[in-house]
């Protein structure tokens, strides 16, 4: 990857305001490399988006006076209540609807008519869902809609429970509202966005039909977790890509606790497991899907 310089707003001392203080690359990544580690998470998950960081940092650094990344650092080691700050700066929301197309299409094609199945030969009456990270709404409304739309035809009474959770209030807020930018709904194939959304001044946003069953909770994945039990996990783009591998081992192993046998856990497709993952068999390698192993 090319280093680029990047402007990080802030002035030092004896530096106008209005002048941004340009900080090399090499500084900024140094800095994540310091960082990260102590929050339990990983540098090389940040890569893509560690400009994204910058800038949240060049904010916080101007909020508190500070002259750059050095004196941020110098601020950390000297309150310690800064580190929860930090820890906020560094949470990436990227999420869309149908974000990844071979996925969903797979989502709905195979994984949740199998589901379905198989939450039938168990003689129950609904599908339980859980989307880790669900930012704004996307991904586990995007399910809502799959399943309503597609499989959830053919077997009536089967009902959907998706459980959403995420860090970030605000993202959660926007989410309940279930109103959306057209840069969010651009993949949603034009038959799904006609049928479940109605355009409005704020946006697209989504029928009450398809808000039906999806639940939305403040909750940090690496503290606490749902008691389920689910027959599908949503953690793609998270856990396994900016934890570090003792946190990953212990969110995986929060997930498998909560599947049922047969269950299906979905991870990023450029995402991997620790490699001692325990309890799952592999379901669509290309896809980045898992199943809870029938036996012990």
């Amino acid at each position: 990857m090319t280093a680029k310089d990047l402007t990080v707003c802030g002035a030092p001392q004896g530096r106008p305001a209005s002048d941004p203080l340009v900080v090399q690359d090499p500084e900024g990544v140094r800095f994540l490399q310091w960082c990260l580690p102590r929050l339990g998470m990983r540098w090389p998950g940040f890569r893509k988006v560690r400009k994204r960081v910058y800038r949240r940092l060049a904010r916080r650094i101007k909020e508190i006076g500070l002259p750059g990344l050095a004196g941020y650092r110098a601020h950390l080691d000297a309150h310690a209540e800064e580190w929860a700050v930090l820890d906020g700066l560094c949470r990436i929301p990227i999420s869309r609807f149908y974000r990844d197309r071979g996925v969903i299409r797979h989502l709905e094609e195979e994984v949740l008519p199998g589901l379905g199945t198989l939450a039938l030969s168990r003689n129950e009456t609904e599908l339980g869902c859980w989307s880790i990270g669900c930012a704004g709404g996307e991904e586990p409304y995007t399910l809502a809609i799959l399943w309503h739309l597609g499989p959830g035809r053919r077997v009536p009474h089967l009902g959907l429970r998706i459980l959403a959770t995420d860090i970030d209030p605000e993202s959660l807020a926007r989410a309940r509202k279930a109103c959306y930018p057209s840069s969010s709904v651009k993949d949603l194939p034009a038959v799904y966005r006609e049928q479940a959304f109605v355009p409005t001044a704020r946006g697209w946003c989504l029928r009450e039909a398809y808000r039906e069953g999806v639940t939305f909770v403040e909750q940090d994945v690496r503290r606490a977790a749902p008691v389920g039990p689910f027959h599908l996990v949503l953690c793609r783009n998270v856990a396994f890509t900016y934890f570090d591998e003792a946190r990953q081992r212990d969110v995986l192993r929060t997930i498998v606790a909560r599947l049922i046998p047969g269950g299906a856990l979905v991870i990023g497709r450029r995402e991997s497991l620790p490699p001692d993952a325990v309890g799952l068999e592999v379901w669509s390698a290309k896809f980045g899907i898992y199943r809870r192993s029938l036996t012990p």
